[in-house]
C-alpha cells in the first residue's frame, strides 16, 4: 500500500507520528520517502537520531507550520499520501487561547486539503478525535469544523484522483498529557484526583489508532469518518490499576469536559455504516457514491436508528487486571502495583 510512496505526516513529531513512522517502516521497506512535518526542531532531532540518514535514506525533515501554506506546497511536492496529526489539542490551552487554536485547527485543515489538491497526492487522512462529537469546549468544536472540511473535500476535487478521509478515536493510552502517565507520577504522593467518580472515557492503543489509519487508506471511498470499536473505561478504575492503596480525590469536573465521551450521537446515526470492526459516518453530501453503494462495496450495513456510541453505555469494559496489563505493553513495561 505504501511501497514506492512519499508519505507527509503533518505534527509527525509526536506520539502519533513516532508510532507512525515505527509502522510504516516494518510493513512498508520499499516506502519510497517518509516526511515529516512540524514546528518542533529539537523532537525533529531526535527522531533523527533514531533513525540517522545512512540507514534510513527515505527519512525526510520539514521545520513548518500548518497555518503556513507556502511552506506546506514546498513540502507536498511530489507526496503521495498525507496523513493530518498536526493541532493544538490540549482542552484548557484552546479555551485561554482561542484564535491560535482556531487558526491551527480550521485554517490549518484548510491549508492541507489546498496543497493536496494542488500537488496531485492521492490519499488524505487527518486524525480527529472524541471531542468533535457534539463538542461542548473549542478544541472539539474546531476539530469537528476540521473533519467537515476534510470530509466535504471530496466535493471539490473535480477530476483529480484523490480522496479525502477522517478517523476519529478516543482517548490514547499513554500519550503525552494523558490520564495514565499523571497517576504513575502522583501516586507517591498517596492520592490520585480524578475530576468525578463517574467519568469514563473510550481507550485506544497508539498501534491500534495507528492500524486504524491503515485501514483507512487502505478502504476508503473519500467523505468517511472512520470510528473504531473500543473499550471504555471507568476513571476510578484506571485510578485503581495504577495505586489501589492511594486515596481518591474528588477535585471537580474542569471547563469544557465531559462525564463522558461520545463519537457518533444518534443523529449521525442517520448516516453511519458498521463495518464490522469499525464504523463509518457518510457525509450527508455526497457526490461520489451512494450509501447503498458504499455499504455494498464494504458489504457492511446500516446501524439501528436511534444508534448511538456513548463512553458511558458502551458494551466493552476495561477492567482493572486488564488496565494493569494494558500499562505494562503500552505505557511502561517496568510498572509494577
Amino acid at each position: 500500500m505504501l511501497n514506492n510512496k512519499a508519505v507527509l505526516i503533518t505534527g509527525g513529531t509526536g506520539s502519533f507520528g513516532k508510532k507512525f513512522i515505527e509502522t510504516i517502516l516494518e510493513r512498508y521497506p520499499k516506502v519510497k520517502k517518509i516526511i515529516i512535518y512540524s514546528r518542533d526542531e529539537l523532537k525533529q532531532l531526535i527522531i533523527k537520531q533514531k533513525y540517522p540518514k545512512c540507514n534510513f535514506p527515505q527519512m525526510r525533515f520539514f521545520i513548518g507550520d500548518v497555518r503556513d501554506r507556502n511552506r506546506l506546497l514546498q513540502a507536498c511536492e511530489g507526496v503521495d499520501v498525507i496523513i493530518h496529526a498536526a493541532a493544538i489539542k490540549q482542552v484548557d490551552t484552546a479555551e485561554y487561547n482561542p484564535t491560535e487554536c482556531i487558526r491551527t485547527n480550521i485554517d490549518g485543515a484548510e491549508n492541507v486539503i489546498n496543497a493536496a489538491l494542488s500537488c496531485s497526492v492521492q490519499d488524505v487522512v487527518a486524525l480527529s478525535t472524541d471531542k468533535a462529537c457534539a463538542p461542548i469546549n473549542l478544541y472539539g468544536a474546531t476539530k469537528l469544523v476540521s473533519d467537515k472540511l476534510f470530509t466535504a473535500a471530496n466535493n471539490i476535487r473535480g477530476s483529480k484522483d484523490i480522496r479525502f478521509s477522517v478517523v476519529r478515536y478516543g482517548n490514547v493510552m499513554g500519550s503525552r498529557g494523558s490520564v495514565i502517565p499523571f497517576f504513575i507520577d502522583k501516586r507517591e504522593e498517596g492520592v490520585l484526583p480524578v475530576t468525578h467518580k463517574d467519568m469514563t472515557r473510550f481507550n485506544i492503543s497508539l498501534q491500534d489508532g495507528v492500524n486504524l489509519v491503515m485501514f483507512a487508506l487502505d478502504n476508503h471511498l473519500g467523505g468517511e469518518i472512520f470510528i473504531p470499536k473500543i473499550p471504555s473505561y471507568k476513571i476510578v478504575d484506571v485510578a485503581t490499576a495504577v495505586c489501589p492503596i492511594c486515596e481518591i480525590r474528588e477535585v471537580g469536573i474542569r471547563p469544557g469536559e465531559k462525564l463522558h465521551e461520545e463519537m457518533i450521537t444518534d443523529t449521525d446515526s442517520l448516516n453511519t455504516i458498521d463495518l464490522g470492526p469499525f464504523y463509518a459516518i457518510l457525509p450527508s453530501v455526497s457526490y461520489t457514491y451512494s450509501e447503498e453503494d458504499y455499504m455494498k462495496h464494504h458489504k457492511a450495513k446500516k446501524v439501528p436508528f436511534g444508534f448511538k456510541y456513548n463512553s458511558g453505555t458502551n458494551d466493552k469494559w476495561e477492567t482493572v487486571e486488564g488496565l494493569r496489563q494494558l500499562i505494562v505493553k503500552h505505557v511502561d513495561s517496568t510498572f509494577k502495583v
